[in-house]
């Protein structure tokens, strides 16, 4: 598979801090890439980079085989990006709003209307049209800041923390239209997230911790590397905890112990039967990649 995006050894400072150092990786076409860390990491330097809103100071950037230094205004077409703050003007009605950045792209007239219609039913915002964006509420927000760029059907669809916030169903929907684009049309998308539900539907993570790779790979690649598996015991008093003698976290109704994989929990079901009346046994997830990596949650707390 050709890798659509591709990244070597780029750096970026701003004076004294260097908010990207030596980053090189490829982004496979059609994928989901999710690009993780904390505030500060780096990832939305990287995004104004890609995007052609802030100039490298080192490395090389090519995205769909073309360098950025050379081919910028060409590359820019291909990308359609979400920011984490939208960019919509809000004294502006949701048309307007998507009239004037369709023209940038010479898409107006009846090609216009057309690709409002269809994504206007995608995005479920026909009954929003003639609103003032700032009367909108941050889910319908949203979803014209996707149909934003949407509108010239990019090759690469740049999320940048793009349901934070949101409500359940807004987020559920956002997700249905980024599935069934990558079907349609074989759109790459390229993912920041706090949600680490998010990236565990990625096919390929890189996380980040001070402008550096700590570690990447599939999710699978990742939880096999850095969790083991979890049995979570429910029902147990202070007495049967203490007695199983390994390290253990309290959740909510229930116990929850880290054990090194399915054989060690095997084992130490056929050791201590008495204590599996109620439970499971479940893999890491990507939540504990990412405090195994980086010591950190996804909210920058530090682990004690």
């Amino acid at each position: 598979m050709e890798h659509i995006i591709e990244i070597e050894h780029l750096t970026k400072s701003f004076g004294d801090v260097k908010a990207v150092k030596d980053l090189s990786f490829h982004v496979r076409k059609g994928e989901l890439f999710a690009f993780l860390g904390v505030n500060g990491a780096g990832k939305s330097t990287t995004i104004s980079i890609l995007s052609g809103q802030l100039e490298k100071d080192g490395g090389n950037v090519k995205i769909a085989g073309e360098d950025i230094e050379h081919s910028l205004a060409h590359i820019t077409r291909k990308l359609g990006v979400v920011f984490q703050n939208s960019v919509l003007d809000q004294p502006l009605s949701v048309k307007d709003n998507l009239q004037s950045r369709a023209a940038l792209y010479g898409i107006t007239g009846e090609a216009f209307e057309k690709r409002l219609a269809e994504l206007a039913k995608l995005l479920d915002f026909e009954d929003l049209l003639s609103r003032t964006v700032g009367k909108l509420s941050g889910g319908q927000r949203r979803r014209i800041d996707i149909a934003r760029a949407l509108l010239h059907r990019p090759e690469i669809l740049i999320l940048d923390e793009p349901t934070t916030g949101l409500d359940p169903q807004t987020r559920r929907l956002l997700w249905e239209v980024v599935s069934s684009l990558r079907k349609s049309e074989g759109m790459t998308v390229f993912l920041t997230t706090h949600y680490m539900e998010e990236a565990a539907d990625a096919d390929y993570v890189v996380i980040l911790d001070a402008g550096e790779i700590v570690a990447e790979g599939t999710p699978l690649e990742l939880k096999n590397a850095y969790t083991g598996d979890f049995i979570t015991f429910y029902g147990l008093n202070d007495e049967q905890i203490a007695s199983l003698g390994t390290p253990y976290e309290k959740i909510r109704d229930a116990v929850r112990v880290p054990v090194r994989d399915t054989a060690a929990a095997t084992a130490m079901i056929l050791t201590r039967p008495e204590l599996f009346a109620d439970y499971e046994i479940t893999k890491g997830k990507m939540d504990d990649v990412f405090l195994a990596v980086t010591g950190k949650t996804l909210t920058g707390e530090k682990s004690l």
